[in-house]
């Protein structure tokens, strides 16, 4: 039975899931974490990584023998900088370190929002990799002359793969220095962040285009195709069949709402990241700092299980104190310093009051996502997934049924980053189309879960709506 890998490199862990080429069912998994984050510094060894990796291949190690194809989606945006040597010159700062608040304001101003829309598709914020090499050009400027090669997180685990500096365009459109209409990188952005320094960019392979085979002593055979990997919001649209017209909600560490389109955006007010897909389209996308980690910390301050912090927000009742969750500042509205703020607490508001607001200021959040991806002219009006950790919340499911006043098709797999992956590894393998591989493996199947009956979708995001204006002035 030939197999291939979905490697899913998140800020958490490293997951695996093989298949089987043909019918993408998947014969093991396993993962490994990495080193926890607390932001606003976040920061990880890319060597990390690779030790989880190897370690994840490792505890399926007797079906690597099988394995004809391996791609690696990772978490977007993070900045990986080697020397001549090969070797890190400084920790990866990650996506959600907000420290480069003060360098994306300056680039924006230099360039001015809509100048940066038309060049790169998006409005750089703190998560973007530009920011971020500019805070190291700023904060230590001894390390420039050292830098050989500037990476992402997935294009790191690709090269220690094959050896091979490459990357694809759906992650280098989130760097902040190449440009997904043109299909080109833009030195004179990329010169903005940091001048007079000689910093080699990935090789950007097209969507079905091998990178080699592996050359690391990982258990895989040596004829084992690599494919160009991605950024794991682009693997999740891999791993969901996703169609022209359909809304991703994503719940995990961030929260993000994307959807495929056949035409780019680009959006000056940088509510939307006008990125690519891994297939050749694009990937107007929406993302939070805020998500389940608002809910896990509301269930620490109440004291209460997981279980339980579910049955609380499932039985409370409409019309109770609303939170803005930005506890972690915010990145979609771009308020990095911002806090977390209750509107409407009462003598009367209860622990269940409480959950429920948690999790309907995560979804509503995100739901303000879906009406900016419309607003940058993005057509829905397909189905609509939640995926991510969250998605296993019976919580997070109803409430954002009742919030978006529409079905939720919940996929019935939990790991649609790893399955991207591994879609896009049969692609490069067989040489089939992405459609084909996902219609094959049945991609995309799942629950559905309605709105209740007595559910007021547009009273729940008025009062958030509320909340929000009073919390953030």
């Amino acid at each position: 039975m030939a197999l291939v890998c979905g490697v899913d490199s998140s800020t958490q862990s490293t997951k695996v899931e093989l298949r089987d080429v043909d019918t993408g069912a998947v014969v093991g998994a396993a993962s490994a974490p990495h080193p926890p984050t607390e932001p606003p510094v976040s920061e990880q060894d890319p060597t990390s990584w690779w030790e989880a990796l190897t370690s994840a291949l490792g505890q399926v190690a007797d079906h690597l023998g099988d394995v004809v194809a391996i791609s690696v989606a990772g978490q977007q945006h993070g900045m990986v900088l080697v020397d001549e040597a090969g070797e890190v010159i400084r920790p990866a700062k990650l996506w959600n370190d907000t420290t480069s608040s003060p360098q994306a304001d300056a680039l924006v101003e230099r360039l001015g929002a809509e100048g940066w829309a038309r060049a790169c598709g998006s409005v750089p914020v703190a998560a973007f990799t530009v920011t971020k090499l500019a805070w190291v050009a700023e904060h230590e400027p001894e390390l420039v002359p050292r830098i050989a090669k500037a990476m992402l997180p997935h294009d790191y685990l690709t090269w220690r793969l094959s050896g091979e500096h490459v990357t694809d365009r759906g992650d280098a459109s989130g760097s902040g220095w190449w440009d997904p209409t043109g299909g080109e990188y833009r030195p004179d952005l990329l010169a903005l962040a940091v001048d007079d320094a000689e910093v080699a960019l990935p090789r950007v392979l097209g969507p079905s285009e091998s990178a080699g085979t592996v050359v690391a002593d990982v258990g895989l055979p040596s004829t084992t195709v690599v494919g160009p990997g991605t950024g794991d919001n682009m693997g999740a649209a891999l791993g969901l069949g996703l169609r022209a017209g359909d809304a991703v909600i994503s719940l995990g560490t961030s929260g993000t709402a994307f959807a495929v389109s056949d035409t780019p955006t680009a959006d000056p007010s940088g509510f939307v990241a006008g990125f690519a897909d891994a297939t050749g389209r694009y990937l107007p996308l929406v993302c939070t700092l805020n998500a389940t980690k608002v809910t896990d910390a509301v269930q620490r301050w109440l004291g209460v299980g997981r279980d339980e912090l579910v049955r609380l927000a499932l039985a409370a009742e409409a019309g109770g104190p609303v939170l803005v969750p930005y506890l972690d500042g915010e990145r979609t509205p771009n308020l990095p310093d911002a806090t977390g703020v209750f509107v409407g607490l009462r003598t009367s508001t209860d622990q269940a009051d409480l959950a429920r607001a948690a999790h309907l200021g995560v979804v509503c959040g995100l739901l303000d996502g879906v009406d900016a991806l419309v607003d940058a002219g993005v057509t829905l009006g397909g189905r609509r997934f939640l995926v991510g950790g969250g998605a296993r919340s019976a919580a997070y499911r109803q409430l954002l049924a009742d919030a978006s006043g529409a079905p939720i098709v919940v996929p019935h797999t939990d790991e649609t980053v790893a399955a991207g992956a591994a879609v896009q590894a049969a692609v490069v393998a067989t040489g089939r189309s992405f459609d084909d591989v996902v219609e094959a493996w049945g991609l995309g199947a799942g629950d559905t879960v309605a709105p209740r009956r007595d559910a007021d979708a547009a009273t729940i995001r008025a009062s958030y709506a509320r909340a929000r204006e009073l919390a953030t002035g």
